[in-house]
């Protein structure tokens, strides 16, 4: 049996009205300011941020579909100024268009350059343009911080399990998603494609829409969707992120802060995380080594050892076995007792530096190369440690004017009989 439309079946079951929308609750939910503005059409410009298949345009369509304003949509990625114009111009076109205003939705808005985003400006500022524009990148870096300022940010999160088995149950009978088909299909099998998706119902949908459509009916007349065809259908699991995208950072920071507060397995579990994204294995290493210096320290200083032998070995190794040693590492630091002393040391000795008269080098500590040079006190009175029982002389190496200033303070993770 064919499918009654050419249209993709994501595409066909984004919903029409607002009580169509499944998920995001915490936005659109019938309490929530947007819900609100929206039924009562008094929307303002508007930034819709969160990963792909959260229904950023989704929730577009169904503004266009509730607005008594003229709607109109561009792509960032295929757009320019000249299409940016002749949009407001037709807004502003008052026989066409009485109001005189439109709203305009952007998507991948992140892709606008700076050129494209100051040719949009003063029309949001006048209230010619109503924006909605969408981006699966953190707009606060990517988007112009005067159409920020005159914007709403709304943080979209992936979509829960329970909300995807919502939608793939709606399009198994709906007459415009897949209702026409004879579909057998056990609940244990959709909550697979909904875990599978990591979030987004596009992949969802899409992958349902691909086991459908290559299985053949069986002697009952059924399509039976088995859990061997749902697995092919979507080869892998999605990638928890894109490494090239705001969650690079997110996730990069939350196996830093695991590690540094001591938790191996959340460190190895963001390990893993950015190992599946494509994330550069010598990039990680790296932060680690950073990591082993800056919180761990001479706690246990073999920890530093420990990770730049990892990132050398990465080096060398690469993928897959690369993995190991950066679980080695991660694991390594994760357990190690933690101290930053050193990090609190060189940054308030470069804030002394930097912003104080610190004095003078001691006479007697300085370079004197030539012979002349002591005539004039470089050098002289310098104690030699080594000429002293223990290797070790009291004497002065601050100069006058930093005399009793501590920078190394050991902590209780530091052995302090080791230092004194």
């Amino acid at each position: 049996m064919e499918s009654n439309t050419q249209q993709p079946l994501a595409y066909r079951m984004r919903p029409k009205t607002l009580d169509d929308f499944v998920g995001q609750e915490h936005i659109v939910g019938k309490d929530k300011l947007l819900y609100r503005t929206i039924k009562a059409d008094r929307l303002s410009s508007i930034i819709l941020w969160g990963p792909p298949g959260c229904g950023k345009t989704s929730l577009a369509k169904v503004i266009s579909e509730t607005t008594s304003y003229q709607f109109k949509k561009i792509n960032a990625v295929t757009s320019g100024v000249a299409e940016i114009k002749s949009v407001i111009t037709e807004a502003s076109n008052l026989l066409m268009n009485p109001s005189g205003k439109c709203i305009l939705f952007i998507d991948e808005i992140h892709r606008f350059n700076k050129l494209q985003q100051d040719a949009l400006l003063p029309y949001v500022e006048d209230g010619t343009v109503i924006l909605i524009g969408a981006t699966t990148e953190n707009p606060y870096f990517e988007v112009n911080k005067a159409l920020i300022s005159r914007s709403m940010v709304i943080k979209l999160e992936p979509l829960k399990k329970d909300d995807i088995i919502k939608v793939i149950k709606k399009a198994l009978i709906s007459p415009e998603g897949l209702g026409n088909y004879n579909i057998k299909i056990s609940d244990d099998i959709i909550e697979k494609i909904a875990e599978i998706s990591g979030g987004d119902v596009r992949t969802a949908l899409n992958g349902l829409e691909i086991a459908v459509l290559t299985t053949k009916m069986n002697a009952k007349g059924e399509i039976e969707i088995t859990e061997e065809i749902a697995s092919q259908s979507f080869n892998k699991k999605k990638s928890m992120f894109d490494k090239d995208g705001d969650s690079h950072y997110d996730n990069i920071s939350a196996m830093i802060k695991s590690m540094r507060g001591s938790d191996p397995d959340a460190a190895v579990f963001y390990l893993a995380r950015a190992l599946d994204a494509g994330e550069d294995p010598v990039f990680l290493a790296r932060r680690i080594v950073i990591l082993a210096a800056e919180d761990v320290g001479l706690a246990n200083p073999q920890a530093l050892v420990v990770a730049t032998s990892a990132m050398q070995a990465v080096t060398m190794v690469g993928m897959p076995e690369s993995r190991i040693i950066l679980s080695e590492a991660a694991v390594y630091v994760s357990l190690s007792k933690k101290s930053n002393a050193t990090y609190l040391a060189i940054d308030k000795a470069l804030s002394d530096v930097s912003s104080k008269d610190t004095g003078t080098i001691p006479m007697h500590i300085r370079n004197a190369p030539a012979e002349g040079m002591k005539d004039f006190g470089y050098g002289q009175g310098y104690k030699y440690p080594h000429d002293f029982p223990g290797h070790y002389v009291e004497q002065q190496y601050l100069p006058d004017k930093m005399v009793g200033t501590k920078y190394f303070i050991p902590d209780e993770n530091i052995d302090e009989k080791n230092f004194k």
